[in-house]
């Protein structure tokens, strides 16, 4: 898309879920974990969000120390907020009460300057879900090179 720069993409998060909504977010940071996003420094896996007192916040984000920096102190997996509407918070909390489903980030990028993280509303896969769109995929894969065979011929 124009104007963004991709970050980090949590690639499991597909795997393991099934994905009912997207939500673009703006994240809150502080000092220089911009810069070092901008070097690369960070990494989804393992992280989710949680709707606390009509906030959101991102837990588990790794965003490593700014290289030119001597922040001793710095936590690199400390909890952060997500920027929101209130509208979308609310419909947030009764998703994910009612409902039991999660949010867990998919991608962080820069648009037009600024962090974001694309937030998705999912619904954990079971094992044999997995399984049934590993297979899925695998005959699609299948049925793609026969055809790309007869084409060439």
């Amino acid at each position: 898309m124009v104007g963004e720069k991709s970050i980090a993409t949590n690639r499991k998060a597909r795997h393991d879920y099934s994905i009912l909504e997207t939500y673009e977010t703006g994240i809150e940071l502080h000092g220089t974990e911009v810069k070092s996003l901008r070097e690369g420094g960070t990494n989804l896996k393992d992280s989710f969000a949680r709707v606390e007192r009509g906030e959101v916040f991102l837990y588990n984000l790794h965003i490593s120390p700014y290289s030119h920096t001597s922040d001793t102190k710095y936590n690199p997996i400390r909890t952060r907020k997500l920027l929101l509407h209130k509208k979308e918070i609310k419909k947030l909390v009764g998703q994910t009460v009612r409902k039991g489903l999660t949010l867990v980030p998919l991608r962080m990028y820069f648009k037009h300057g600024l962090a974001k993280v694309e937030l998705a509303l999912c619904k954990g896969k079971k094992l044999y879900d997995r399984r049934q769109e590993l297979r899925r995929r695998t005959a699609e894969m299948e049925v793609r090179r026969v055809l790309r065979g007869k084409q060439k011929g």
